[in-house]
C-alpha cells in the first residue's frame, strides 16, 4: 500500500482525530456534535473526454441542529513538496465549490516530508487582486517525535 492510500485509509477511518489533528482551528470544540461525510472524490467532467480531477478526501461537515454552516475540507497528502501544485489545489477547490454549491472550503495538504512549496497563490493586475488562495498545512517530518 503507498502512503497516499494509507493516508486515505487514515483520514476515512478516524476523519474527527484528522480534522482535529490537521486542521483544529477551523474545527472547533463543535466538531464532536458534527456529522462527517465522506465526498465523491471523483470530481465531475464538464465533456466525456475530459480529464477527471480526483481529490485524496473531501469530508463534509454537517451539523443537525445548525448551530454552525456545513463546511467542506479537501484533505490531500503529499509525500513531496516539489510534486505538489496549489494551482492543481486551487482548481480542486474551485470544483468542489461549484459542485456542492458552497464557498465553505477548507484546503487542508499534509506533506510527509521536508521541502519548498508555494503556500499562497495570488492572481492580480496592476490595481486589484482577483484571487487570493491558501491553504492549511502540516509537514510531518517537522513534528516532534516522541521516543519510546
Amino acid at each position: 500500500m503507498d502512503h497516499d492510500q494509507a493516508f486515505k485509509n487514515l483520514f476515512l477511518d478516524y476523519p474527527a482525530a484528522a480534522l482535529e489533528l490537521f486542521a483544529s482551528a477551523e474545527c472547533g470544540p463543535e466538531l464532536r456534535s458534527a456529522r462527517i461525510l465522506p465526498i465523491r472524490e471523483q470530481q465531475l467532467k464538464e465533456r466525456l473526454g475530459d480529464r477527471f480531477r480526483e481529490l485524496d478526501v473531501p469530508l463534509l461537515l454537517e451539523w443537525p441542529d445548525g448551530q454552525r454552516e456545513a463546511v467542506l475540507f479537501a484533505l490531500e497528502e503529499e509525500t513531496d513538496p516539489k510534486n505538489f501544485s496549489i494551482h492543481r489545489l486551487a482548481h480542486y477547490c474551485l470544483d468542489l465549490s461549484e459542485m456542492m454549491k458552497t464557498e465553505r472550503v477548507i484546503p487542508v495538504v499534509v506533506f510527509l516530508r521536508r521541502g519548498r512549496f508555494k503556500p499562497e497563490l495570488h492572481l492580480s493586475g496592476d490595481h486589484s487582486e482577483y484571487l487570493s488562495f491558501r491553504f492549511i498545512y502540516c509537514e510531518l517530518a517537522r513534528l516532534p517525535r516522541n521516543p519510546t
